[in-house]
């Protein structure tokens, strides 16, 4: 499964909303499973968005043709459109879907890994921090996901309360990162909180 993370600063709020709707033109593309998103909860105007495809090759197909209709209605609207793709490795907690209808909020982290660390800190998602966020009674799913160049990383949980997440948040991290070896295997790590827009999904 192809995972599509964009993000965008919005300068049109009313018209970004407006073409926002009319991506759900992407339910009868071949090969797509899904699309959600929101606002940043720590950056004013911020939007991140997530797709997911059955295959690059479907995903490919669909920029080839119909993509640019579907964006035409939002060209404007936003700047700063940051674009990546990253290929499925694996759940966080059990059976993910890309379903967006029963969650409040989404985090976001974004991790380059040392390439001589990569089995390792791969081994330490699956070993350490799937199963403390497995066990967060807020966290309903999530997914681990790896670029193309390798050494960049994504995972994408998604909660069903902004509180459940702050329980989550505070020093557990600190502890699993330490557990984790996260120091010695990352170069730079970002990530963000999202509030969950329900009329963007798809």
């Amino acid at each position: 499964m192809l995972v599509k993370w964009m993000r965008c600063s919005v300068v049109d709020r009313r018209g970004f909303e407006r073409g926002q709707r009319k991506w759900a033109g992407l339910l009868g593309e071949p090969g797509f499973r899904g699309q959600g998103g929101g606002w940043s909860r720590a950056r004013e105007g911020v939007v991140h968005l997530f797709g997911f495809w059955e295959s690059r090759a479907f995903y490919d197909s669909f920029m080839a043709r119909s993509h640019d209709r579907l964006h035409a209605a939002q060209i404007g609207t936003y700047k700063d459109m940051r674009v990546r793709l990253f290929e499925y490795r694996f759940d966080v907690k059990t059976g993910f879907t890309p379903v967006f209808t029963d969650a409040d909020l989404l985090r976001v982290a974004h991790c380059r890994v040392r390439s001589d660390r990569i089995e390792h800190y791969t081994l330490m998602q699956e070993k350490v921090w799937n199963p403390a966020m497995a066990g967060s009674p807020g966290m309903l799913r999530g997914v681990f996901a790896q670029a193309h160049t390798e050494d960049e990383f994504m995972v994408l949980s998604m909660w069903d309360s902004a509180a459940e997440h702050g329980k989550y948040r505070t020093e557990r991290v600190e502890r699993l990162a330490l557990r984790a070896q996260t120091g010695a295997d990352v170069t730079a790590i970002a990530g963000d909180v999202i509030d969950l827009e329900p009329s963007w999904t798809v």
